[in-house]
């Protein structure tokens, strides 16, 4: 029966489903930039013409948008959740798979919103270690420096999943009820991205303000009269 599954199973399930549902994001899902920032422009409003635009934007503004981006994100996941979860413990796999790439697109949204694209592999890399820190995974950029991307990054996922896993599995259980699964599923997956939003939010921007303080001090050194030479 479905209720004596051991949940040790599960999590490796979860752990597993995980894994591969951001691993194929990874390679397949991503978001277009020069699309997002005509989005930005048109449906936003943000006058900005590049991404680096954003940094003389009120930060409160883009604030304002990246919760929009995040509830956006949570009602696509939770109409997929209840459409999947009618399956009970069958489509918990291809749910997560889902699952990984809405919250990936989300990651990737909110990295572009405050600012930094990911066209280069080093930034790919760094939009990874954002996603680590939505997870609640402290990954150190010591360990990016000593390692090339293709290795880094399946080596990140992987303690993206594991650590999902064991956060996840006691809610995720609930799954395997046939009658509630379709609930339960919509109502994970709200929470899942809503989480990882807030958290993968909070991540840029404190590098947004850190970028944004860069800024302000070159613009300063640059505006600041040239010492007058003593001699004649």
């Amino acid at each position: 029966m479905p209720a004596l599954i051991p949940k040790s199973w599960l999590r490796r399930r979860i752990e597993d489903g995980l894994r591969r549902g951001f691993q194929h994001a990874y390679e397949t899902v991503k978001v277009d930039p020069s699309r997002f920032l005509l989005q930005l422009r048109a449906a936003y409003g943000l006058p900005i013409q590049t991404f680096r635009g954003v940094f003389s934007v009120e930060l409160s503004t883009l604030d304002d948008i990246a919760l929009r981006v995040i509830r956006s994100s949570m009602k696509v996941a939770a109409a997929e959740g209840a459409g999947l979860g009618l399956g009970g413990i069958v489509t918990i796999i291809p749910d997560l798979g889902i699952l990984s790439g809405i919250t990936l697109r989300t990651i990737q949204k909110l990295s572009l919103l405050y600012g930094f694209e990911f066209n280069t592999e080093e930034e790919s890399a760094e939009l990874w270690i954002a996603a680590a820190s939505a997870a609640g995974v402290d990954i150190s950029r010591e360990l990016l420096e000593k390692e090339v991307v293709n290795r880094f990054v399946p080596r990140v996922i992987q303690r993206i999943a594991a650590k999902a896993s064991a956060e996840v599995v006691e809610k995720w259980a609930g799954r395997l009820i046939p009658l509630t699964s379709s609930i339960i599923g919509a109502g994970l997956n709200y929470y899942f991205v809503r989480s990882w939003g807030q958290r993968a939010q909070a991540h840029f921007r404190q590098r947004h303000l850190e970028a944004r303080h860069q800024i302000a001090v070159q613009i300063e050194e640059q505006a600041a009269p040239e010492p007058r030479s003593l001699t004649p």
